[in-house]
């Protein structure tokens, strides 16, 4: 599962002075269940997540992620998860095909089992007609899934998904989301961020409100229109980051 203890980040600010993007977090995601962040703009979900997949280091507190500490064991936590992000790196002269080759070359795999993984994700998501374009020459949503296919691709235990369909078109993102689905199904670890409130509300079995950097409550979706007497999550949400 993934667990923190007490995580902090603060930033320094010239202008601003000390920032807690992350303000001692404590939460616990378990395996088959989907766990959403929701929060505005700038709440800390990516702060949070960066640090989980231990590209950022926390300034105090720490997290286990599949039973290994992300400070003192960040390799073995990275063989782990897999971690998409809202600036994912993908190399614009690579193929579709072979971005995801060169990650999962990258995890360690060999070459008839990265043949065989590919041929399964990109059916998956329906990326077959653009196996072979390069990325400079794909839309927005054939590069949202390519940077998806790379995060998976290593089949990871631990899915660390930031806004996964951030911009995308309906039937782009609606392939995603049942990409989702069908993880939790096998009993994956998924942490999945989002300002979208029906994303979270069709997708999430577990929703954490975040907001300037605080978890503020943590509930299913029939937990939280039971305490609020409200049933749609924008009302819930808007009631408890107001209170």
């Amino acid at each position: 599962m993934i667990k923190t203890f007490n995580l902090t980040k603060i930033f320094s600010d010239k202008k601003r002075g000390e920032i807690k993007a992350v303000d001692g977090v404590s939460l616990e995601c378990k395996p088959g269940r989907i766990f959403g962040l929701l929060g505005l703009n700038g709440a800390g979900k990516t702060t949070l997540m960066r640090i989980l997949s231990t590209s950022l280091k926390p300034t105090s507190g720490t997290a286990k992620i599949d039973g290994y500490e992300i400070l003192n064991q960040p390799e073995m936590v990275k063989k782990r998860i897999g971690f998409l992000s809202s600036d994912t790196g993908l190399y614009p002269r690579l193929t579709a095909f072979e971005t995801v080759t060169y990650f999962a070359r990258l995890n360690g795999m060999e070459k008839e089992a990265i043949r065989r993984r590919i041929d399964e994700i990109f059916e998956i998501l329906d990326m077959n007609d653009y196996r072979d374009m390069k990325v400079d020459k794909l839309s927005t949503g054939m590069k949202q899934k390519v940077s998806i296919a790379r995060t998976m691709v290593h089949d990871p235990q631990v899915l660390i998904l930031d806004e996964p369909t951030l911009g995308l078109d309906v039937i782009t993102s609606r392939n995603i989301i049942d990409f989702v689905k069908s993880s939790k199904q096998r009993s994956k670890i998924v942490l999945f961020s989002t300002h979208v409130m029906h994303e979270a509300e069709k997708l999430c079995d577990d929703i954490a409100i975040i907001h300037k950097g605080k978890i503020l409550e943590v509930a299913t979706l029939a937990e939280y229109r039971q305490k609020t007497n409200l049933d749609s999550l924008d009302d819930i949400f808007v009631k408890i980051v107001g209170e």
